[in-house]
């Protein structure tokens, strides 16, 4: 493993993340500004949260010793790909940006925002089993040849650095934030059983880099001229699988919190319609579980 000062001291410029740091933190800006405007009161905590953990962890990893190792790396390729995809977006949904939006966009802009998130792709994405087999088949691709252009190609490095961490936005916040209540019970189950398969499946690429006595993606060259702790491409692929065996495992818990969230949140709508109604339409809904529907019946 790498000494503590080569960690501290190893940076680099990525300019694609750079562009999409600089983004980020000013539309949050402008949220703020606007809130300001509207004499919405926000959180500093949120603020701090979202700036400091959200977009101070995707810099670290962009700019700091996995930016510099990543391409020669396997394990810290890993460990950069699965917190771009799971650990940035949690820390950044902390800050709560779609709420902030939804304070400062006004009827219209708040309108637009409900359609972009009515979507179908955004509804997809949002789905807690689609997340979670889209994580299966990025970790899988990386028991592929695939997995060295991804790491050590420029182009593949641009679009990772982009559409990963998007994605992962994506998935978590509308989770997270959306208030909708649409989502019904039996569906939530039916998804817990899929996550749950998936959390056992999750483990499998791991466990193939880890025990494989060949290298997967057939790069076989080692660094030279570099400090002894950098490992052979054996051992290095032996870590990669490590650390996706365990980041796959620990991922999968917070999709699943998320999910008694959108069955608790899920549960109290549906118990507060119910208790709006009145005697009579729950005497009415009640027959109508019971005996079915009533059908008017023609003339004989």
């Amino acid at each position: 493993m790498p000494p503590l000062d080569v960690v501290l001291t190893s940076w680099t410029i990525n300019w694609p993340a750079l562009a999409l740091l600089t983004t980020a933190a000013l539309l949050y800006a402008r949220g703020l500004r606007a809130a300001r405007q509207r004499l919405v009161r926000w959180p500093w905590r949120r603020t701090a949260t979202f700036y400091a953990l959200g977009l101070g962890s995707f810099a670290v990893l962009s700019f700091g010793f996995t930016g510099v190792y990543g391409h020669d790396l396997r394990w810290v390729f890993t460990l950069k790909i699965t917190s771009y995809l799971f650990i940035v977006p949690l820390l950044v949904t902390a800050g709560k940006p779609l709420t902030l939006a939804r304070a400062t966009l006004g009827p219209a802009g708040t309108a637009r925002l409900d359609r972009f998130l009515a979507h179908a792709v955004m509804r997809a994405l949002s789905n807690t089993v689609v997340a979670a087999l889209l994580g299966l088949g990025i970790f899988t691709l990386f028991l592929t040849p695939l997995f060295h252009p991804l790491r050590t190609d420029p182009f593949w490095d641009v679009v990772l650095t982009i559409l990963v961490p998007l994605t992962g936005m994506l998935m978590v916040v509308p989770i997270i934030e959306d208030a909708s209540s649409k989502t019904v019970s039996a569906l939530i189950i039916v998804e817990f059983i899929y996550v749950f398969i998936e959390l056992v499946a999750d483990a499998v690429p791991g466990i193939m880099m880890r025990i494989s006595p060949q290298i997967l993606d057939g790069a076989t060259q080692g660094l030279t001229g570099h400090p002894g702790w950098l490992p052979g491409p054996l051992r290095d692929q032996q870590l990669a699988g490590d650390l996706l065996w365990f980041l796959a495992e620990i991922v999968d818990v917070p999709l699943i919190i998320l999910m008694f969230v959108r069955f608790a949140r899920s549960d109290r709508n549906e118990a507060s319609s119910y208790d709006s109604l009145t005697d009579e339409q729950l005497e009415a809904l009640n027959r109508e579980h019971l005996n079915g529907p009533n059908v008017p019946q023609g003339p004989s």
